[in-house]
């Protein structure tokens, strides 16, 4: 179990302690899977997608994973209370669903001053040789950089079904792909940011991808090549194509 092998784990000194996990969605694409519960308890190898991703957390040696909730909150609790590692905070969206950039906001006060890890419940991957948040954490240089997300090649990840989100440099510096084009890499869902834009912004309800992309115009959006494989399982038919990845890694 990943939460009895943290422990053995040695985080990076710079390695964010929080996460914030966005969990609060309606999950429209996972219908109709999603008609009776969250996208985030969706199974997939015989473990619900929110797991996949707090256990690499939980590996990783993150301690505080705030997780929001909104569609079908109470199922997402309950499931989530026996876990202690990485130590879960409820962020309460039941009233009012307030996107990705309000959700941090509203979370700000519970993941702390410095700089928090990101990540989307839809997608996890196979690690490679190192796991990919201590090479993340290993990367991060606040001094040039406002966001840094790990991309992963689009042609070798599971379940792209879009034209990839960004073009990277030989400094990972990342820009955002061009309308008509057709781009290399994908936001993997999983990144580290700064609080700072999300403080000062004074609306409720509003979204990450903006802050992203002003960051990518200043030359303040760095990414980090993922080291293994990309599970993206946005839809049910995804689901099998996920876990006959898994179970090739195995082989």
């Amino acid at each position: 179990m990943a939460q009895e092998r943290v422990k053995d784990m040695k985080p990076a000194s710079s390695l964010p302690r929080t996460a914030m996990v966005f969990a609060a969605g309606l999950g429209t694409r996972m219908r109709p899977l999603s008609d009776t519960m969250p996208k985030p308890l969706v199974q997939v190898a015989g473990k619900a997608l929110i797991d996949h991703c707090l256990d690499l957390f939980a590996e990783a040696g993150v301690e505080t994973a705030v997780v929001n909730v909104h569609y079908r909150a109470d199922q997402l609790e309950a499931h989530l209370r026996g876990r202690t590692a990485p130590r879960i905070v409820i962020s309460d969206e039941r009233a009012l669903l307030l996107d990705q950039g309000g959700g941090i906001r509203k979370a700000l006060p519970s993941l702390g001053p410095g700089p928090f890890f990101l990540c989307n419940t839809d997608a996890f991957w196979i690690e490679g040789a190192t796991s990919n948040l201590h090479r993340l954490a290993e990367a991060w240089d606040p001094s040039k950089m406002d966001a840094l997300l790990l991309v992963a090649a689009a042609a070798d990840s599971v379940g792209v079904d879009w034209q990839g989100d960004f073009d990277m440099d030989p400094e990972g510096r990342l820009t955002r792909r061009d309308e008509q084009a057709i781009a290399p890499f994908v936001y993997s869902g999983v990144g580290i940011v700064k609080p700072d834009p999300f403080a000062a912004d004074t609306r409720e309800v509003f979204r990450l991808a903006p802050f992203l992309f002003e960051a990518a115009e200043k030359g303040r959006l760095y990414g980090l090549r993922l080291d293994g494989v990309w599970l993206h399982v946005g839809t049910p038919a995804a689901i099998g194509e996920a876990e006959a990845a898994i179970a090739q890694s195995k082989l």
